[in-house]
């Protein structure tokens, strides 16, 4: 069903649902090894106004072991204060290149943990330790995009200099996404501050095992020879001269791949706020992939990795149907899944960056259940009962047509322990849908495996419009169902 709109505005529209708080951001980057940090960045500062960005910090690698770019980091930020002016024309929020450039610091001038100081903290440490003292009820996501020993030798001299209840509160402040282990520090971290979240598929430092990591998803479909259903049209350097390096200042500084594309941006992709709202639970999916909770072989305590119990079917891969209309179920599948909408989305800020509203797209306005905004629909249902999903109501700010696709995200949902995987059916028309509960919990592999008390099921709307580059928006509905008393 197509849903005609009134026509667009000529001028951007404040953010229709300002009450939702923008995630914290502090990026570690061994920019300058190679062109994927810097691609990375590109998209990074295109979302400046989506985000709270605390940090841009300079790092080493086993890349790059004795030398960081900051200055890669501040030519992009001047590229960026460029097209400031043009991107105020399409949203609010935007800050200015100036106070990203007081953000920019550079991390230990070393490898790994032998370059950590924990009484002498590197500029990049202090970087991190001010924003996670920052006054803000909001967690801190630390982005690493190469080593993490800035990252370690800030919790270094916070143990060093505070109480051990002074160190727990700010561990408890952090949220971690790595992207493998590309330094020691990564596993020292996690040995040492175990109750710090901390999402990462544990690796050698030398890349060996980076192609069976979710993150590949973005974009390694060839190099890495995993990506079997997956349209990498949207991801070779022919589709990205066109419609991201041949767009304005920013786009100059967007060079092509040598291996893959993008490989750090998963690191910071589910903090968007597209509605998916998977920043809220790594077992919960979005444009960054999806992960449970284990404790992987070697470690010493469970983080958010990949892998899981294939018998009740709570694993961290996804199955999905590919570009060639048969399925596949991978890791990687949990992130090119979103790939046409996470790379139409960022070609079209990219338009953002030198054209007029009037002459660019916006992403649609999804109210569902009668609430505007991006958050969870959250409801429950018994066993047996059923709820009419209502999307009634969505726009578009180019009042362009829109088209919706409802889906129950099966594989998504808390950790095994807490609550089930729901067995429910969903029978879609348009604009609106019927959820109907079956089962407190699916079918498990094995017979006799009991079921929870309740289970949880995900569904997922997605409300696309048919400009140029076709966006896409979405809104999560979380169902508990619980058997009939």
């Amino acid at each position: 069903m197509l849903f005609g709109l009134s026509a667009s505005p000529a001028t951007a529209q404040p953010d229709p649902d300002p009450a939702a708080a923008r995630q914290r951001v502090l990026v570690l980057t061994d920019i300058g090894n190679e062109p994927d940090d810097q691609m990375s960045l590109v998209r990074l500062l295109v979302y400046a106004n989506a985000l709270d960005i605390e940090g841009l910090v300079a790092t080493t690698s086993t890349w790059q072991k004795e030398r960081t770019h900051a200055d890669t980091i501040a030519a992009l930020v001047q590229a960026y204060g460029e097209v400031r002016p043009n991107l105020l024309l399409h949203a609010t929020g935007w800050p200015e290149a100036a106070s990203l450039s007081a953000l920019i610091a550079t991390g230990p001038q070393g490898y790994g943990m032998a370059a950590v100081r924990p009484r002498q903290p590197s500029g990049g440490a202090l970087r991190l330790i001010a924003a996670a003292d920052r006054a803000d009820r909001r967690p801190l996501w630390i982005s690493v995009w190469g080593g993490a020993n800035t990252l370690a030798e800030a919790l270094s001299h916070v143990r060093a200099t505070r109480s051990a209840a002074a160190l727990a509160a700010f561990v408890a402040k952090l949220r971690v996404y790595a992207i493998s282990d590309q330094d020691d520090a990564g596993p020292w971290i996690r040995r040492e501050f175990p109750s710090l979240h901390y999402i990462v598929q544990p690796s050698t430092a030398d890349g060996g095992e980076y192609g069976r990591a979710t993150w590949t998803g973005i974009s390694g479909d060839q190099y890495y020879r995993n990506g079997d259903g997956a349209d990498f049209r949207t991801v070779s350097n022919e589709w990205l001269d066109v419609n991201i390096r041949a767009k304005g200042a920013l786009g100059l500084h967007y060079p092509r791949y040598l291996f893959i594309m993008e490989g750090d941006t998963p690191a910071f992709l589910n903090l968007l706020p597209n509605g998916l709202e998977s920043y809220r639970h790594p077992s919960w999916g979005g444009w960054g992939g999806r992960y449970v909770e284990r404790q992987p072989y070697g470690e010493t305590r469970p983080v958010w990795t990949q892998g899981g119990d294939a018998f009740p079917r709570v694993t961290s891969a996804d199955t999905v149907t590919g570009a060639d209309g048969r399925q596949y179920t991978s890791d990687q599948a949990t992130i090119w899944r979103w790939r046409e909408a996470f790379q139409h989305d960022f070609a079209a800020r990219m338009d953002w960056t030198y054209r007029s509203f009037a002459q660019a797209n916006h992403p649609p306005l999804v109210r569902l259940q009668g609430q505007n905004g991006r958050g969870v629909v959250e409801l429950a249902l018994t066993v047996g009962g059923s709820v009419t999903l209502d999307a009634r109501g969505s726009s578009d700010p180019d009042g362009d047509h829109l088209s919706y696709r409802w889906f129950v995200y099966a594989e998504a949902g808390g950790p095994p322990g807490e609550v089930g995987k729901a067995d429910v059916r969903l029978e879609a028309e348009g604009d609106h849908a019927t959820l109907r509960a079956v089962a407190v919990c699916r079918p498990n592999w094995l017979d006799g495996v009991p079921c929870p008390a309740s289970g949880v099921a995900h569904v997922i709307l997605a409300v696309s419009d048919d400009g140029h580059p076709r966006l896409t928006s979405y809104r999560r509905v979380v169902v508990r169902v619980t058997p009939v008393p």
